[in-house]
């Protein structure tokens, strides 16, 4: 439904309360007449330095993803953005396309989700088919982004995780770490990089790295947004992201 400012529409966020960077990001891209309005997924700043802890985070992340969804409804947002990734990539009894027919279901609006909103970014680019990842995550949630792509048909040539000690301090990776990473995968193999892990700041450093490199650099948050633009039928191109918000 909109609003006064917000004549075009409104989007619900939603992302975890340790997320700093969805936020800033999404509102950076956000066309004049849309608003982003946030709620957040209740969850602790828990250790994630082995594998046992990363699993226990996955299940405080999910049980409170419907009680953030419900909340946001309240405003009555026109579509639903999920700003958060490890759960819609996490193996279980519902795959991406399982979790947004249960959560559109819940919401009664559009759900976008970003691992549906990755695939859609690089089918844009067209005959992509070996790709390298970055990640926040520790090895058991690189498994899961690896699988995600290869159930997907795609060659993931290099995967790097940061294993980043928490949720919040994903936020803290620096964009020289970052800019390190995307040399650390790529190679003259590589068609296109890609970017997930919503708390790492790499929408500006993609934008940066596709003129280095000269060949597409796609970071989660600008593929999830686009998305949810696209998606609802806003075709605004947007300076400053990369080649995904303005030329496609």
């Amino acid at each position: 439904m909109p609003d006064a400012l917000a004549p075009r529409l409104k989007f619900g966020v939603i992302a975890p309360a340790t997320n700093t960077i969805v936020q800033p990001e999404f509102d950076a891209m956000r066309p004049r007449g849309i608003t982003n309005q946030m709620a957040r997924v209740v969850i602790p700043d828990s250790p994630v330095g082995t594998e046992s802890e990363f699993v226990a985070m996955m299940g405080q992340v999910r049980s409170n993803i419907e009680g953030a969804l419900d909340a946001v409804m309240a405003c009555s947002p026109s579509a639903v953005v999920f700003g958060m990734n490890a759960e819609t990539f996490w193996e279980g009894v519902m795959d991406a396309n399982a979790v947004q027919a249960h959560l559109e279901a819940r919401a009664g609006v559009k759900v976008i989700l970003g691992v549906q909103a990755c695939l859609a970014a690089i089918q844009r680019y067209g005959g992509i088919r070996r790709i390298s990842v970055i990640t926040p995550y520790m090895p058991s949630g690189d498994a899961q982004v690896r699988r995600s792509f290869t159930d997907s048909g795609f060659e993931v040539v290099n995967l790097l995780g940061l294993k980043s000690n928490s949720p919040l301090l994903m936020a803290h990776e620096s964009p020289e770490r970052l800019r390190r990473a995307v040399r650390e995968v790529d190679d003259s193999s590589v068609e296109l990089i890609l970017q997930v892990g919503t708390n790492l700041a790499f929408a500006s450093i993609a934008a940066e790295a596709e003129r280095w490199l000269g060949k597409p650099v796609l970071a989660v948050n600008t593929c999830t947004y686009w998305h949810a633009l696209r998606s609802t039928g806003i075709e605004d191109k947007i300076e400053g992201f990369g080649s995904l918000l303005i030329e496609h």
